[in-house]
């Protein structure tokens, strides 16, 4: 049974940063970023008021899917650098008050890994799904074996057997979660975490979380597996997290995790409460979704409701076991600045995702407002589908004005995914010397979350308004209004007169109350503390 500790107190008031080492920062010149770079760059981190970093993964791999074949768990890629360097950058981090977590693709390998080779060349080894005919989804054998195994993703990446939660005589490859084959990966899944929490890792966010164990109804076996493993971290590292890619917190909880993601996908809705805050149908997007407009619109056609109706069933089943993570992008989908919407247009979605009752993850280069880039090439596995490109999500970070953008002395044609080429992109150093900036802003609303811990993740909130603008209370005492539509918007509020007339503007651009009204400009956001 999961410990019903809450986990480690860092996590409850963290704000987290997810760093793509490909783009971030190249400290040898050969167009890729490396764990140097990212040492190079935790004074930016330090500065805003990140005090932990999720790395994608950074593992030997021959990066056919990114970095997400993993080919040793135990090495770091040469392209960013050997153990010893990543150790640095923990410990360059630790020294600025930053944790880092890792990236842990737990239900597959590379099909390079020595595992799979070695499996692939000995039918009693069953560390891979294994058929002896052809079967739906299955691929031929590229060893000596005679047979067929099972992909999770891209054929490169063979599924790691946690066995089925449902057997068939008639399907022998379908073993149980008990067999010697799930035993041994969940074995190595233990001394992988162990490994790497010893040098120093803060913990991990596990990829796919909810699909180790096969065929497996309302995920029961994959939360035993993850419950195991969390009652071991409970036991030999308790100030480690454990976050989940799952994309359904309740679930992710239950099984055993500090902390999961709104994600684009996952749950009974698709991801959907996420995708009704962000996605307006440009950059990364799945034929399959279906959806109308999102709130954070210029048109002011969408609607909060699906994300707050969302994120409370999640919190109030999650209380005091575990986190809500908010992101604002990730390296699978859209940034924040996609398609038609503006920089300018950002600040309120950050005052939005910087107030509500969630831990925030913010993804590298949002802070600047670093666009989307579509039409990229194909690149290390990044396209999904006819509208789903991931390279545009993943272009190298712009740190100064002029060639390289800071990221990178390479020349332009061996950098790992091209630079934004619009004139006018943004950067760190130029928004650093502007107050009025959108990082100067984060970073405000990142001290502000801090000075206030009603603002933070836990507060209680109560939504005065839920359409345009979003208007909410933060604490009982911290007003909060933020308008995406372009716009201006008035209502009456429904709140005490001396409490809005003794109202302090804490951070706000054209939001203003008085006279038992609140009138926001379009684009506008507000925080107040109340009389």
């Amino acid at each position: 049974m999961t410990s019903t500790r809450p986990g480690p107190a860092w996590l409850t008031d963290a704000v987290l940063y997810q760093i793509y080492p490909q783009t971030y920062a190249d400290s040898d010149g050969d167009g890729i970023g490396d764990f140097a770079g990212i040492t190079d760059r935790l004074d930016h981190l330090a500065w805003l008021g990140i005090d932990a970093l999720w790395l994608n993964p950074c593992f030997a791999s021959p990066f056919r899917d990114a970095g997400y074949d993993v080919s040793d768990y135990l090495s770091t890629a040469p392209r960013y650098g050997g153990t010893d360097d990543l150790v640095a950058l923990v410990d360059a981090a630790r020294a600025r008050g930053i944790r880092v977590l890792l990236d842990l693709v737990a239900g597959h390998t590379s099909d390079r890994h020595p595992w799979f080779l070695a499996s692939a060349a000995d039918a009693a080894d069953h560390r891979y799904i294994w058929s002896d005919r052809p079967a739906e989804g299955f691929v031929r054998a590229p060893g000596t074996r005679d047979g067929w195994y099972l992909p999770n993703f891209f054929d490169c990446q063979p599924a790691l057997n946690f066995g089925y939660a449902r057997t068939d005589a008639a399907e022998p490859w379908r073993q149980g979660v008990d067999a010697e084959g799930p035993r041994a990966n969940r074995a190595a899944l233990r001394e992988i975490m162990d490994h790497w929490l010893r040098l120093g890792i803060a913990g991990f966010r596990v990829d796919m979380a909810s699909s180790l164990v096969k065929d497996d109804p309302g995920k029961i076996e994959t939360a035993k597996l993850w419950t195991e493993l969390r009652d071991q971290l409970d036991r030999d590292h308790p100030q480690a997290a454990l976050l989940a890619e799952w994309g359904d917190p309740a679930a992710a909880v239950a099984a055993g995790f500090h902390a999961d993601f709104f994600l684009q996908f996952g749950g009974s809705d698709n991801g959907l409460p996420l995708r009704s805050l962000w996605n307006n149908n440009a950059g990364t997007v799945h034929e399959e979704w279906r959806q109308g407009p999102c709130y954070f619109d210029e048109r002011g056609e969408g609607s909060p409701r699906y994300f707050i109706d969302a994120w409370r069933a999640a919190a109030d089943l999650t209380e005091g076991a575990g986190h809500l993570v908010l992101p604002t992008a990730n390296h699978d989908f859209s940034r924040l600045c996609t398609g038609p919407r503006t920089r300018e247009q950002l600040a309120a979605a950050f005052a939005f995702q910087l107030t509500w009752p969630t831990v925030p993850a913010v993804y590298y280069g949002d802070e600047i407002g670093m666009r989307y880039l579509p039409g990229l090439p194909d690149t290390e596995g990044s396209v999904l589908g006819p509208r789903y490109n991931r390279a545009g999500s993943r272009t190298p970070m712009q740190w100064e004005p002029g060639p390289g953008a800071g990221f990178s002395d390479a020349a332009a044609d061996r950098f790992y995914l091209p630079l934004d080429p619009a004139p006018d992109r943004p950067d760190v150093a130029t928004q650093r010397a502007d107050p009025d900036s959108l990082l100067q802003l984060v970073r405000r609303l990142i001290a502000l979350r801090r000075a206030h811990p009603a603002l933070g993740a836990h507060g209680t909130v109560e939504v005065l308004h839920d359409g345009y603008p979003l208007v909410h209370l933060r604490g009982g005492r911290y007003l909060v209004a933020v308008n995406p539509g372009r716009a201006p918007v008035e209502l009456p509020l429904p709140l005490a007169a001396p409490a809005v007339a003794g109202a302090r503007a804490l951070e706000a651009r054209g939001v203003a109350l008085g006279g038992g009204t609140l009138r926001a400009d379009g684009f506008s956001y507000g925080i107040f503390e109340l009389g």
